[in-house]
């Protein structure tokens, strides 16, 4: 029988995996800041990787009406359709870690501010503790290791 790896042996292929096949539309609980960003170090390099292929197949065939120079768009596009609700749940799930409504996540469509509001949404630390999300994703604590603390 397999062991399960703890988060701490985790390669950033297993917080990719971990997004995409076990939280694929998950929008409860929340994601700790390896998780946001090992997905989103994965997610843009197969985007980059994507690219360079359509602009290598485009470069070497030479020829915009030749159909073979539109395959890799469209892997580029259904990696984009496979990818868009693990990449909402998790960017939710790292504003639940801050103690942050997922409809923040909104102000990321707001011109030029919105979206260095919500790099720093992402990157700040999570709460410690529990919060009205869930348990800390960092430090899981059981009901004993609660006993004698106050909530304030």
């Amino acid at each position: 029988m397999m062991q399960q790896k703890q988060e701490s042996e985790f390669t950033a292929l297993d917080w990719w995996k971990k997004v995409v096949l076990e939280n694929y539309t998950n929008f409860e609980g929340r994601a700790r800041r390896k998780e946001f960003w090992m997905f989103q170090l994965l997610n843009i390099t197969s985007i980059f990787v994507l690219a360079f292929f359509f602009g290598l197949t485009a470069f070497a065939f030479n020829d915009s009406s030749s159909a073979i120079t539109y395959i890799p768009l469209g892997f580029i596009i259904l990696y984009f359709l496979f990818i868009f609700f693990p990449s909402l749940a998790v960017s939710v799930r790292r504003l639940h870690d801050s103690n942050k409504s997922g409809w923040f996540y909104l102000i990321g469509f707001i011109p030029y501010i919105g979206g260095i509001v919500m790099l720093v949404f992402y990157v700040t630390e999570g709460t410690n503790g529990k919060n009205q999300y869930g348990p800390d994703p960092k430090r899981p604590q059981n009901e004993i290791n609660e006993i004698g603390i106050t909530e304030e």
